[in-house]
């Protein structure tokens, strides 16, 4: 088996497992891949950042069996495969500062992230802040025991029913756009704000949008 990697600027699937763990980082644990509808999708996802931060390799899987694969494939050379769509992403050793800063995060910006939850209710899974992103205000992510974005899709695209997707919603406090909209007082330009990063999010998350027409007039509203 080979792969496309984010240590590549190709899309060319050249990388073994082999050569994967061969360049893992001290204390690394795991094998981080992500799947995709196409190799552009992958290369530029949002989830990648943290990764590209850290230099750490991740493979880029978009053939239409990657998903199905990787429900058998779960682990390599006594190291488990791991997606980077997951809410629970554990980094291990390669993360502490990270979830030390979070954790003070979540206790100076609760009020702001219970207003999130509030505003957005059933729709999402949670509400969190997060230092896996760099560039980029917010992504939505799913829990281990959920079923995956593009999993759902090849569900979707067989004709079989496909169970609800809820996600968890993820904000880059660091992000000049997610700072401004935690300072705002006003409940409907908050609402409007908070749903314009949340459908970014899916949007880079799913490809596409339930009602893209909502969103375009959104971001007009907001730009006038």
């Amino acid at each position: 088996m080979r792969f496309a990697s984010s240590k590549n600027d190709s899309s060319e699937q050249t990388v073994s497992l082999e050569d994967y763990v061969a360049r893992m980082k001290e204390g690394q644990k795991a094998i981080y891949y992500i799947t995709a509808d196409s190799y552009i999708a992958a290369k530029n996802s949002p989830h990648l950042e943290l990764f590209n931060k850290k230099d750490i390799e991740v493979l880029l899987l978009s053939d239409r069996i990657d998903e199905w694969m990787l429900s058998y494939l779960t682990e390599f050379d006594g190291k488990q495969l791991q997606p980077i769509t997951k809410a629970d992403l554990d980094l291990g050793d390669l993360a502490d500062k990270e979830q030390e800063e979070q954790k003070e995060q979540d206790k100076a910006f609760s009020s702001f992230i219970e207003r999130v939850k509030t505003l957005l209710g059933e729709r999402v899974k949670d509400v969190r802040l997060t230092h896996r992103l760099t560039d980029t205000p917010a992504v939505v992510s799913t829990d281990n025991d959920q079923m995956t974005t593009q999993m759902a899709k090849l569900f979707a695209a067989a004709g079989q029913p496909v169970p609800e997707v809820k996600y968890t919603f993820e904000l880059n406090l660091e992000h000049h756009l997610v700072k401004k909209v935690a300072d705002l007082a006003d409940e409907a330009e908050f609402a409007n704000w908070v749903e314009l990063l949340l459908e970014q999010a899916m949007l880079a998350e799913r490809g596409s949008l339930e009602n893209p027409t909502a969103f375009i007039k959104r971001i007009n509203s907001l730009l006038a």
